[in-house]
């Protein structure tokens, strides 16, 4: 009988590992609960869906997104592809049209014929190869069997999303087009501050009423998606050097820089829709239109996407997974995605990659493998997978997770050799595997 890989979760790892499979010739069932079940964050029932954010992070080589991304390329990512069909302005961020990159991922995958997408909630872990894939929102059935089967509790943490404006509500009288040094030229608007209005919306967010916190839920603190409001209390003057930072930017009405801004970053590919960078919050509803209306440009504001609170669930990875992403216990099962505690749109679509080109690897009757971590794809696989990490929690790719990050040589210099080494030893493993790559693939850097 042929063999067919189960994967549970239809977002961006699931949907990878699926691509990923069906390019290597293996037949796959897709499992998504969505829209019969539908979670707390998502909207729609369309595979592939973006809650947090639009934007994929930094393109460039120079960052370690940048770098991953390459890294996929390289592997022909599914997810990669998808959101450079369905790209929006935003400097050197690989920022998308929501609605367009779903539209585009489900698409491919429903048209490939090794792929049988199941429309029905997974409420135990299948038989057989299985790619678990259900992301930072699994149900309460599948989060039940996942705790029988790795034999310990899950981690919890709160994942807060920004809200989004309408454009023709935002006062362009204020805001003004450009992005912090010039880099991505007029992608950005922004919405000056003088010390004084910086610190009476700071006094409005600390002050403003919150939603509360369910008894069973566990906030751990991620620094990349804190609700500003965290990020308000360690200091009156944190959010002015975090995502209110006015570096490298001019307000054109006075030539001078603003003493904090705000940032809108588009949402949609017509340009009516922005989102607030760096906004994501747990105020009520009510508090975060009296709040955000604070800001000089936003007074007459239309949200039409106000920012939320939902549990994220991710499993205790170092305990359970090897860097293969196959769970300890059981070869046969694969976990992919936030719930390994990888933080990230891009993060989770290349757990989806690695799982599901392991997974093939293992229907072909090949052994499973994993990028040096000398890579961007091998050093956050390594990061989830070490069985000596104690107080795990989730992470970003970033250059301190490579291996050799220790290196005498700083700032740019050190960076360049990383990723050259990144990639020069990203495309010797691919040999030595048997992957197949495309080295010509280049990436701004």
């Amino acid at each position: 009988m042929e063999a067919v890989v189960r994967i549970v979760g239809g977002g961006l790892a699931g949907c990878e590992a699926a691509w990923q499979l069906a390019r290597r010739g293996v037949r796959a069932e897709l499992y998504e609960m969505r829209p019969g079940r539908m979670t707390e964050a998502h909207t729609t029932g369309g595979l592939a869906e973006l809650v947090c954010s639009n934007s994929l992070k930094s393109d460039s080589l120079a960052t370690a997104a940048g770098l991953l991304k390459q890294e996929m390329r390289r592997l022909g990512s599914l997810i990669v592809r998808g959101a450079e069909t369905s790209r929006l302005p935003a400097g050197s961020a690989l920022a998308v049209d929501r609605e367009r990159f779903s539209r585009a991922v489900s698409l491919e995958i429903e048209s490939l014929p090794e792929v049988t997408l199941v429309r029905q909630e997974a409420r135990e872990i299948p038989a057989g190869i299985v790619i678990v894939a259900t992301g930072p929102l699994t149900s309460p059935a599948l989060s039940s069997a996942l705790v029988s089967l790795l034999g310990s509790s899950h981690l919890y943490f709160y994942d807060a999303i920004s809200p989004i404006v309408a454009a023709d509500s935002i006062d362009m009288a204020v805001a003004f087009r450009a992005s912090r040094y010039g880099r991505g030229g007029q992608d950005y608007l922004n919405l000056p501050l003088t010390q004084e209005q910086y610190y009476r919306l700071v006094e409005a967010i600390l002050t403003a009423e919150k939603v509360p916190a369910h008894s069973f839920e566990r906030f751990v603190p991620f620094e990349g998606c804190l609700p500003i409001e965290e990020m308000a209390r360690r200091g009156r003057e944190t959010l002015a050097f975090g995502p209110m930072r006015p570096s490298g930017l001019v307000d054109r009405r006075t030539g001078r820089s603003p003493y904090a801004v705000v940032q809108l970053r588009q949402e949609n590919r017509e340009g009516t829709l922005y989102n607030m960078v760096g906004f994501q919050t747990k105020m009520t509803y009510a508090e975060q239109r009296r709040v955000f209306r604070l800001i000089p440009g936003l007074e007459r504001a239309e949200f039409l996407r106000l920012g939320s609170l939902h549990r994220n669930t991710f499993i205790n990875a170092p305990a359970h997974l090897l860097p293969t992403l196959q769970w300890r216990g059981n070869p046969k099962i694969f976990f992919a995605g936030q719930i390994t505690g990888v933080e990230g749109y891009v993060e989770s679509a290349a757990s989806g990659l690695i799982a599901g080109l392991n997974a093939a690897r293992l229907v072909h009757g090949m052994i499973a493998v994993a990028p040096p971590a000398t890579t961007a794809t091998g050093s956050l696989l390594a990061y989830i997978s070490d069985p000596s990490r104690r107080d795990f929690q989730p992470m970003n790719a970033n250059f301190g997770l490579l291996a050799g990050s220790a290196l005498p040589a700083r700032g740019k210099a050190k960076r360049e050799f990383m990723v050259q080494k990144a990639l020069s030893d990203f495309q010797r493993w691919t040999a030595e595997v048997g992957e197949e790559t495309d080295p010509g693939l280049t990436a701004e850097a």
